[in-house]
């Protein structure tokens, strides 16, 4: 299953959902007013919204998350990868590293990924 779309605005409101998931709509209203500056009916719109895309559930005004926030940032990865990259790995890591000094933990966890993966 394809992971829905979700937008910046939404994913600072998922943030604060997946951080304090199972939560009741007006309590998830007042974080998002704290948070978000956002005022009662934005946020029930962005409720609205996301639970039709299936990315949260509202059942009892209990709202809860259908996606993990891990399955929402492979998702947008995976797209900025295929739409700037034409989909290539070795020209998103080249891009990303080329001006940023990785610290040898870093790199010592990156050659453990790609170790993970010729396992495979």
């Amino acid at each position: 299953m394809e992971t829905p779309k979700v937008f910046e605005s939404e994913y600072r409101f998922c943030q604060i959902l997946w951080d304090h998931e199972p939560i009741k709509s007006t309590e998830l209203s007042k974080l998002c007013e704290a948070e978000l500056g956002w005022k009662k009916a934005t946020t029930y719109t962005v409720i609205k919204r996301l639970s039709e895309r299936g990315v949260i559930k509202s059942e009892n005004a209990v709202i809860t998350s259908l996606v993990t926030k891990e399955q929402v940032q492979e998702s947008q990865i995976d797209e900025v990868v295929e739409r700037t990259f034409n989909g290539s790995i070795p020209q998103f890591i080249a891009a990303f590293t080329r001006n940023r000094k990785l610290s040898k933990n870093e790199i010592d966890e990156i050659q453990k990924m790609i170790d993970e993966c010729k396992d495979n």
